[in-house]
């Protein structure tokens, strides 16, 4: 059921994509005519290094503590994170949606520099995977909530630089979210798995 939802989810934001004049009237809302944000060039430029450095900087800590449940719950992020890619990637060759300031020049403005396709939004969907991973495996407020902060601030960050339209953002967290949560799950099937078979090996 889930995973149906998901898939619909994401017909839904490809579908969205599709209303290109809805979607670039969204985001020239957002989209400033001039001048840049210090602010959201931070967040934008440092949202892949810091997604991509936690699980190793959580599988390090947990070497270092002898924390087996964190070096666990580093793989299972780094595999979400490294499946999103994969995912992400695929998507967007297949859809090859044009960014909006190449699409609607004059109308969308870039902030800085990107290439590649449109749709999904890497830096979203990366941040979404990483917050989905950490709040599945830590599911308490201080870290769910900066968690999806910092993935809220960053999809966002993407539109006000003109660099996605809402709907590659919404088709990110769809991705994002969903490539942890099946992460997640396998991870959780694997480890179940692996019990029941020391189990039946200490039996013999």
């Amino acid at each position: 059921m889930r995973f149906r939802l998901l898939f619909a989810l994401l017909f839904l934001s490809v579908s969205t994509c599709l209303a290109q004049n809805w979607d670039a009237k969204l985001l020239a809302s957002i989209n400033p005519n001039q001048g840049e944000s210090g602010t959201w060039r931070f967040v934008t430029n440092n949202a892949i290094p810091i997604s991509v450095a936690t699980p190793f900087a959580m599988f390090a800590v947990g070497s270092l503590s002898h924390d087996e449940n964190l070096k666990k719950n580093a793989l299972h992020t780094g595999f979400a994170l490294l499946a999103n890619g994969l995912i992400t990637s695929g998507i967007k060759n297949t859809i090859q949606r044009q960014r909006p300031f190449l699409s609607n020049p004059g109308y969308i403005h870039l902030q800085g520099q990107t290439s590649g396709y449109s749709f999904p939004s890497g830096h979203t969907s990366t941040t979404f995977s990483l917050a989905t991973s950490l709040s599945l495996s830590y599911p308490k407020w201080y870290v769910i909530a900066p968690s999806y902060a910092f993935a809220g601030a960053t999809a966002y960050s993407r539109m006000y630089r003109g660099a996605h339209y809402p709907g590659d953002v919404l088709g990110g967290i769809i991705v994002g979210s969903g490539t942890a949560y099946l992460s997640w799950k396998l991870q959780k099937w694997f480890y179940r798995n692996n019990r029941v078979y020391a189990k039946s090996l200490e039996d013999k």
